[in-house]
């Protein structure tokens, strides 16, 4: 996720996962169910960490913080297929096939 949009979008199909009203979370996490409609929505420009925790405490989640990237996505996904398909190239790291050094 790399947007708060993304965030509000993931946590609100957490608590659709789970069966939760909007308002049931908010009540819980001590916000106002509009604030967490907003958030969910993406209609906020900031959503403090401190209501961002208490909701996903609610929620049973948590955040996780990890470099960009390590978590896979598409183009990883189409430059490693694109290698299986080509073979590494000629020269990279790994490669001991005729002709190299």
């Amino acid at each position: 996720m790399q947007t708060l949009q993304e965030l509000g979008e993931a946590v609100a199909a957490r608590r659709k996962l789970l069966g939760l009203k909007q308002g049931d979370v908010a009540s819980k996490a001590g916000i106002t169910p509009e604030s967490l409609s907003r958030f969910e929505r993406g209609r906020t420009a900031e959503f403090g960490s401190r209501k961002l925790l208490a909701v996903l405490a609610v929620l049973g989640a948590e955040l996780d913080v990890m470099a960009q990237g390590q978590s896979g996505n598409l183009d990883q996904l189409r430059r490693e297929r694109a290698q299986a398909v080509t073979g590494p190239t000629r020269g990279s790291i790994g490669n001991s096939g005729p002709g190299t050094r």
